[in-house]
């Protein structure tokens, strides 16, 4: 007796347990924002640790809001604008697959 795959059941995987398939357009864009706040946080959050780890060294005063400007905001924007991106494409695909 074989069990189907749950790959075979859900062709766009799922992310923490999330089908991602089967979201509707507002919570595509919901979680696309959620992944670009994560990452303009992880990413600022790193970028201040190595601001404060190089200060420290070099006994230099470096601003600490160059991680918000030129490191967390351009790397949230990125990754949201991909997570938009595929989120869009997963939902225009289960439209376009539930019309015909």
């Amino acid at each position: 007796m074989t069990q189907p795959s749950p790959i075979a059941a859900n062709p766009a995987g799922n992310l923490f347990g999330i089908p991602l398939g089967k979201m509707g357009w507002f919570a595509s864009l919901l979680m696309a924002v959620a992944a670009g706040f994560m990452a303009f946080f992880a990413s600022t959050f790193c970028a201040i640790i190595c601001i404060l780890l190089a200060n420290t060294a070099a006994h230099k005063s470096i601003d600490y809001a160059l991680s918000y400007r030129r490191i967390g905001f351009p790397i949230g924007l990125s990754v949201m604008a991909v997570a938009l991106a595929y989120m869009s494409t997963l939902w225009i695909k289960r439209i376009t697959r539930r019309v015909s």
